[in-house]
């Protein structure tokens, strides 16, 4: 069974910055398309970024594009996000989470092809 764990959310000012990780276990070698997704309580749980297995593409809301950067490192089976000029309004828990694919599907951001999450990292950004 594949376990994800969250490390990197803290406290920070608008326009500050945090990378946050994933660190799968569970897992000989992980190919699988990998997301990280955010709610804040009272919201809808809202995709923000993904990257496919082998090599492919990532995608990002627009909420975060050009802010935001995933990345993920096979080898260590460690997922990122560097989140760059935060707002407040990305105040919210951040979860990572693993797909049953290997290529992140059109669909990917509504979270029904991730089968594994974590417990998530808070992160909290003040004005």
């Amino acid at each position: 069974q594949v376990q994800l764990v969250e490390y990197g959310g803290g406290s920070v000012q608008s326009g500050g910055s945090l990378t946050l990780s994933c660190v799968a276990s569970g897992v000989v070698y992980n190919v699988n398309c990998m997301g990280w997704f955010r709610q804040d309580p009272g919201k809808e749980r809202e995709g923000i970024a993904a990257v496919s297995g082998l090599g492919g593409g990532t995608d990002y809301a627009a909420s975060v594009k050009g802010r935001f950067t995933v990345s993920r490192d096979d080898a260590q089976q460690t997922l990122f996000l560097q989140l760059n000029n935060l707002k407040p309004e990305d105040t919210a828990m951040y979860y990572c989470a693993r797909s049953r694919r290997v290529t992140c599907s059109d669909s990917w951001s509504s979270g029904v092809d991730f089968d594994s999450w974590g417990q998530g990292t808070q992160v909290t950004v003040s004005s």
